[in-house]
């Protein structure tokens, strides 16, 4: 009787145990640790601080800046080159970076995506051309069927959204409807050198050149000709993790968002790491780790405004591509988890 009692016991004894680690897990999960830091920045300039967070984490060209040694005066780099290494120990300053992009009032709304485009624009080509893809604008003559071909470089897509009473956004519709081919015709006919004179013509536009990351803008900002002002947008966009084009496969690994209206608004920058496979959320000075709530096929977000596409390695991970344009959802693979690694190391410490 006297061992069963002490069985008994210790049996219950393990359970508490067991209930406490439990508990202290669920808290841990909970903590806001993070291996990342914010950035210092004055006025309201988290529409630059999102986008050097994503440039940041962008591993190329993180150390294609790193390599560089440019000491131009007409470059970011120098500036781009002290912010990420200070990132990579502690809160960061923006201040030389804000003074090179000529901006004077940091209490102005200003464009996430325009900075994007100005920095890359002020870096090198070394590690610019990450962000760097070239589309091809083809016209054919309606009438005699001769082409026209027109090359450019581009940093980034801009997809069409549409809100009919506030209904779910596709980006793989966005992207279709931004590649299909478009007639125009009247008032907008193009000139035919074949034909001496104007034509009805269709026109579209081929992607002639891959980037290592695409990046997709979603069009929330948009001129409402019934209201005759410009409005925001507010749809749910529906977002693939992967995209297949052409022979090319991306991988989604930041989202910039965008919380308000065009009268005022607050961006911030969700990332995943490619040091810990991890989500995290940049938001100004603060960095929290984040999860996503992933879907059967897709995010969701009605604040995503900026897609991030990282090029997948093909070798790696062989894809058959049946279809111009394809979407479907990888199970994300981490490398090495830091935060998981403090965690467990946590529980040992509190247990021994």
């Amino acid at each position: 009787m006297f061992k069963c009692k002490n069985a008994i016991t210790h049996q219950k004894d393990i359970s508490m145990n067991h209930y406490r680690v439990e508990m202290f897990r669920e808290k841990l999960k909970n903590c806001s640790i993070s291996d990342y830091h914010g950035l210092i920045s004055p006025g309201l300039t988290c529409y630059l601080n999102s986008v050097l967070q994503v440039l940041f984490m962008t591993e190329d060209f993180r150390e294609a800046v790193k390599r560089s040694c440019s000491k131009d005066l007409t470059t970011i780099e120098q500036y781009l080159r002290r912010l990420f290494v200070d990132l990579e120990g502690k809160k960061a300053e923006t201040h030389g970076i804000i003074k090179m992009l000529g901006i004077t009032d940091v209490y102005e709304q200003r464009d996430a995506a325009e900075y994007f485009e100005k920095i890359l624009c002020l870096t090198s080509p070394e590690a610019s051309k990450i962000f760097k893809g070239e589309l091809n604008h083809k016209s054919t003559c309606c009438r005699c069927n001769k082409t026209n071909d027109s090359r450019s470089f581009f940093w980034i897509l801009p997809l069409a959204m549409k809100d009919s009473l506030r209904q779910t956004c596709s980006v793989v519709d966005g992207l279709k409807s931004f590649f299909e081919v478009q007639k125009v015709c009247g008032v907008n006919q193009m000139y035919c050198s074949q034909c001496n004179k104007k034509r009805d013509a269709d026109t579209e536009w081929e992607l002639t050149q891959n980037p290592d990351v695409l990046t997709l803008l979603l069009k929330r900002f948009t001129f409402d000709c019934k209201r005759k002002r410009y409005v925001k947008l507010h749809c749910e966009a529906d977002i693939p993790q992967t995209l297949h084009m052409e022979m090319c496969t991306y991988d989604l690994y930041a989202v910039v968002n965008h919380f308000g209206n065009l009268t005022g608004g607050h961006y911030t920058a969700e990332i995943k790491s490619f040091e810990t496979g991890e989500w995290y959320c940049f938001d100004d000075n603060r960095v929290t780790r984040h999860l996503f709530k992933i879907g059967h096929n897709s995010l969701r977000s009605c604040a995503a405004y900026l897609l991030f596409y990282r090029k997948a390695d093909i070798r790696k991970r062989p894809i058959e591509v049946t279809r111009k344009l394809s979407v479907h959802i990888q199970t994300p693979t981490l490398k090495k988890d830091v935060t998981k690694q403090r965690k467990e190391r946590l529980l040992s410490l509190v247990f021994i």
